[in-house]
C-alpha cells in the first residue's frame, strides 16, 4: 500500500527515546486528507489519487475550483494534491484518510516542501565560496571569481555558480525515520530537520530509497 499524507511544518523539538536518547524531531500536523477523484490508465495514462486538505470557505476559491468538489460532492478545501497508488480500488472518491491509517513509528518517509526564501544573494551566501582579501586595498572582498577560461572556450561555461535568487525551491529531503505518531491529534514527529519556515505546507510519502532495495 502507497503511504502518503499533507500536513504543516508546526517546528522542532526534542524527545527521548527507550534508553534516554535525545532526538531532534520536526512535529508536523498532518491531515487529514479527502480523497476527490481518481486517475486511470485509460483515461489518463497514470493510475493516481487526488486528494484534498484543510477545509475552506466556498467563497475563497474560483470556479474551477469549486467544480472539482461539485463533482465530488464534498466540502471545499484549500489544497490539493495528487499520489501514485499501486491499486485505486482501495480508494473511493470522498473517503477520508487519516494519519493512524498510514504511518506507524519505525517508517521511512520522504518529506517535500519549499524552502525559505533569502531573495538575491551573492556568492558567498548562496554557494558559501570563501571571497576575497578583506584588506583596505583589496576592492575584491565578496565579488565573484574568475568567470570564463582565457581563450579556449572563451565563453561562462554553463552551470558557473554566480549570484541570484536563493531558497524558495521545492526540496526534498530522503529517509527520514517517523519517530512519534499521534492518529488522535494528527501529529507526526519525524527525525530531523525537513524544508521550510513554520506552517509550511509539506508533503509525505514513503521513502523511494527504502522501496527500491525491499523490492531489489
Amino acid at each position: 500500500m502507497s503511504k502518503f499524507m499533507l500536513g504543516r511544518k508546526a517546528g522542532m523539538t526534542q524527545i527521548f527515546d527507550e534508553a534516554g536518547k535525545v532526538i531532534p524531531v520536526t512535529v508536523i500536523a498532518c491531515g487529514p486528507v479527502t480523497v476527490i477523484s481518481k486517475k486511470t490508465m485509460e483515461k489518463d495514462g497514470y493510475q493516481a489519487i487526488q486528494v484534498a486538505y484543510e477545509e475552506v470557505k466556498e467563497n475563497k476559491l474560483n470556479k474551477p475550483q469549486k467544480g472539482q468538489f461539485e463533482k465530488a460532492q464534498t466540502a471545499t478545501f484549500r489544497n490539493l494534491a495528487e499520489f501514485r497508488v499501486d491499486d485505486l480500488d482501495q480508494y473511493e472518491i470522498g473517503q477520508e484518510i487519516n494519519l493512524a491509517d498510514m504511518f506507524q513509528v519505525g517508517d521511512a518517509v520522504d518529506v517535500r516542501g519549499k524552502s525559505k526564501g533569502k531573495g538575491f544573494q551573492g556568492n558567498v551566501k548562496r554557494h558559501g565560496q570563501k571571497g576575497g582579501l578583506e584588506a583596505h586595498g583589496s576592492k575584491y572582498h565578496r565579488r565573484v571569481g574568475s568567470m570564463g577560461s582565457s581563450a579556449t572556450p572563451s565563453r561562462v561555461r554553463k552551470g558557473k555558480k554566480m549570484p541570484g535568487q536563493m531558497g524558495n525551491k521545492m526540496i526534498s529531503v530522503l529517509n527520514l525515520d517517523v519517530a512519534f505518531v499521534d492518529g488522535e491529534r494528527n501529529i507526526l514527529a519525524v527525525k530531523g530537520a525537513i524544508p521550510g519556515s513554520n506552517g509550511n505546507l509539506v508533503t509525505i510519502t514513503d521513502s523511494v530509497k527504502v522501496n527500491k532495495v525491499a523490492k531489489a
